[in-house]
């Protein structure tokens, strides 16, 4: 699979390590990246995670703007400016830096949070409270769509019975 899926919770060692999980390090690995690409998220209080595929979606996102525009250059400095390429030691284990840490809010442990092309690293209550406003507003949706289908096709039927 090369996509990242699941999420996992780890502790931090006593010299800021933690280990990657091995299905997100096989999905790096065959991707090629050798280390971690991360940056803040632009949405919530994570960090954004990947290697090529990440990076891949940030190009398309910018290449959406023209050279040298305002968009392109505020995007630009978010996803690229505050990025860290972060190195993978033998066990799979990265250093969070102290910035990265403190803009997720992260302590002694992290949960990491598979999005398909990119991973997500949280605190992890955090990301329990997150988790559970998603399922929330998920629900919600659901119930729009089914709604909003049911009212779309009752007048089509009764419109065929006329």
């Amino acid at each position: 699979m090369d996509r990242f899926v699941s999420h996992f919770t780890n502790r931090l060692d006593a010299k800021g390590r933690v280990s990657i999980p091995g299905s997100f390090r096989a999905v790096l690995a065959r991707d090629g990246f050798e280390g971690l690409y991360v940056h803040p998220s632009l949405s919530v209080e994570a960090l954004d995670c990947g290697g090529h595929g990440l990076l891949r979606e940030i190009d398309g996102l910018l290449n959406r703007f023209a050279a040298y525009s305002e968009e392109r250059d505020l995007y630009s400095t978010a996803l690229l400016g505050t990025s860290e390429i972060l190195k993978t030691d033998t066990e799979g284990r990265v250093i969070l830096t102290d910035q990265l840490k403190a803009q997720a809010g992260i302590t002694d442990q992290v949960t990491f949070v598979g999005q398909g092309y990119k991973f997500q690293i949280w605190e992890p209550s955090k990301f329990q409270l997150h988790l559970a406003e998603a399922k929330s507003q998920m629900r919600e949706m659901r119930k729009q769509l089914s709604t909003g289908s049911a009212s779309a096709e009752q007048p089509k039927r009764q419109g065929a019975r006329e």
